[in-house]
């Protein structure tokens, strides 16, 4: 049974009435956990279009960016997307429950924030409704505003990001410090540990991404404590 089979038997059961509690508890553990997260994405993405009231095809494209979808599953993929436009639950709702799922551990909480900014800046413009909506997201995740504004720095191109923000570190804090942190974020970012806390293989591309700009930020920051 493939990955987006079992998503639609998921959201089927939200849509046919089932709450979102009993749902998500089903998907706590793994390997049900890539399910959830892939369901996270979906859900949130959908609602978080409603903030600049539009769905693009750069959006569209952006989601097939992180998750991988074959042609024989096409038409499952499909089914997600329209039982999730169906889906009448609230965003903190889900929000919360999808916090709960995860145990309240940030590693697949910052993974599943990198996708949905990942679709935020698919049509090249940030909304401030977007904004919006993302901080309200990474508040009820629990996620740490350095880190949220760490993972805003990196994605949206409204100045020069700041190497500093993009690490999540004081740029007070020595130099030895910055390079344990830097290195702790490559270690994360490996594809192997990604899927160990949930996140479908399909989204372990988000790690790409990820690994180039903070392996930039830490050129940058030892460059000038060289200079």
């Amino acid at each position: 049974m493939s990955i987006w089979t079992r998503i639609t038997e998921a959201l089927s059961a939200l849509a046919n009435g089932e709450g979102l509690a009993a749902v998500f508890e089903r998907l706590r553990q793994p390997p049900e956990r890539s399910v959830g997260f892939t369901i996270a994405v979906i859900a949130l993405s959908a609602k978080m279009a409603k903030a600049d009231g539009r769905v693009t095809r750069n959006e569209v494209a952006a989601f097939r960016e992180v998750f991988r979808i074959a042609p024989e599953d096409e038409k499952a993929a499909a089914r997600v997307f329209n039982l999730a436009r169906q889906d009448v639950a609230g965003f903190e709702e889900y929000a919360r429950r999808i916090r709960q799922m995860f145990d309240d551990t940030q590693g697949p909480i910052c993974d599943l924030m990198e996708g949905l900014f990942h679709i935020a800046m698919a049509d090249g413009h940030y909304h401030p409704g977007e904004d919006q909506f993302l901080e309200r997201v990474a508040t009820i995740f629990g996620l740490p505003d350095p880190e949220f504004r760490a993972l805003r720095a990196r994605f949206v191109p409204d100045a020069p990001p700041d190497p500093y923000a993009v690490l999540g570190v004081s740029p007070d804090a020595p130099l030895d410090e910055i390079r344990r942190h830097w290195r702790q974020l490559v270690r994360d970012s490996h594809p192997d540990v990604m899927q160990a806390r949930g996140v479908p293989v399909e989204a372990v591309k988000l790690s790409e991404k990820r690994l180039i700009d903070i392996n930039r930020a830490w050129t940058e920051i030892s460059a000038r404590q060289d200079a």
